[in-house]
C-alpha cells in the first residue's frame, strides 16, 4: 500500500506545475510537511503585530532541520527547502527576507547564534552551502549567494546593499549561450574572516577571501583575496591602511 501511494504521488507530480513548485520551494520534504508549511505561510506568514511574531515563533521551528530558542520571524519571510536550514539561538529574520537552501545534494544553510538577517536580504544557494558565524549582522537589501561553499566567521557586520558571491560564474570560453549554462563555475570556497566590516554597496566576488578584521569600504569591489587587518577601498579594492585590533 505504501509503495502504491508513493507511486501515485510521483505520477501526480511528474512534469506537473505542482512538481515544479515542489522542486523550487521544498525539494525532498515530505508531502505532509509541505502541506503544513503551506498552511502556515498562508495563515500567519503575513500576519502583522505581536500576534504574528508570536505565532511564527511558536509554529515555524517545526519546518527546519534545526531551530534554536528565541528565533524571530518577520512578516512575509520566504523559506525554501527549510529542511536544509539550521538556525541558532536568537536568530532574527526580518520582514521580506529570503532564505533559500535549494540544491540536489548540498548541505544547505547554517545561521549560528544571534545572526541578524535584515529586511529584504536574500541568502540563497544553487546547490551550494552557506555558513554564517555567531553575531553576524546583515543590514537591509543584501545578497548572499553560494553555488560552492560560503563561510563567514563570527562578529562581522555587513551594511546595506552588499553582495557576497561564492561561485555563480559563467564560462566565457564556452560557446554555449550563457542562459543555457548552469552558472556554477567557481574559483573555490569563499571565506570571510572574523570581525570584518563590509560597507554599504560593497561586493565580495568569487575567490576574494577576506582575512580576519578586514574593513571593506562602501562601494568597493573585492575581486581577489584581502589580507587580515587590511582596510581596502575602491574598484577593484586596494589596501590603503592597516586596521588596529586588540591583541
Amino acid at each position: 500500500m505504501a509503495e502504491s501511494a508513493e507511486f501515485k504521488v510521483k505520477e501526480i507530480t511528474k512534469g506537473s506545475a505542482f512538481g515544479a513548485y515542489r522542486a523550487l520551494m521544498y525539494g525532498q520534504m515530505g508531502l505532509g510537511k509541505i502541506v503544513w508549511a503551506e498552511i502556515l505561510y498562508t495563515l500567519i506568514g503575513g500576519l502583522g503585530g505581536a500576534l504574528g511574531l508570536f505565532l511564527r515563533a511558536k509554529l515555524y521551528p517545526s519546518l527546519f532541520k534545526s531551530c534554536g530558542r528565541k528565533v524571530v520571524f518577520g512578516k512575509n519571510v520566504t523559506l525554501r527547502h527549510p529542511h536544509k536550514i539550521v538556525l541558532g539561538d536568537g536568530v532574527v529574520l526580518d520582514d521580506n527576507c529570503v532564505v533559500d537552501a535549494k540544491g540536489a545534494d548540498n548541505s544547505g544553510i547554517v545561521l549560528r547564534d544571534r545572526v541578524y538577517v535584515g529586511r529584504n536580504t536574500i541568502v540563497y544557494c544553487k546547490n551550494g552551502d552557506v555558513e554564517i558565524g555567531e553575531n553576524v549582522s546583515f543590514s537591509a537589501n543584501c545578497i548572499v549567494f553560494s553555488s560552492n561553499k560560503l563561510t563567514m566567521k563570527k562578529n562581522s557586520v555587513v551594511a546595506a546593499f552588499a553582495y557576497l558571491l561564492s561561485g555563480g560564474e559563467y564560462d566565457l570560453d564556452d560557446p554555449t549561450p550563457l542562459a543555457l549554462q548552469k552558472g556554477t563555475c567557481t574559483k573555490g570556497p569563499l571565506e570571510i574572516g572574523e570581525d570584518c566590516w563590509i560597507g554599504a554597496g560593497a561586493k565580495v566576488l568569487d575567490g576574494a577571501n577576506l582575512g580576519d578584521h578586514v574593513a571593506l569600504g562602501a562601494g568597493a569591489v573585492a575581486n581577489k583575496p584581502i589580507p587580515a587587518n587590511a582596510i581596502a577601498v575602491g574598484v577593484p579594492a586596494r589596501v590603503v591602511k592597516t586596521r588596529k585590533t586588540a591583541e
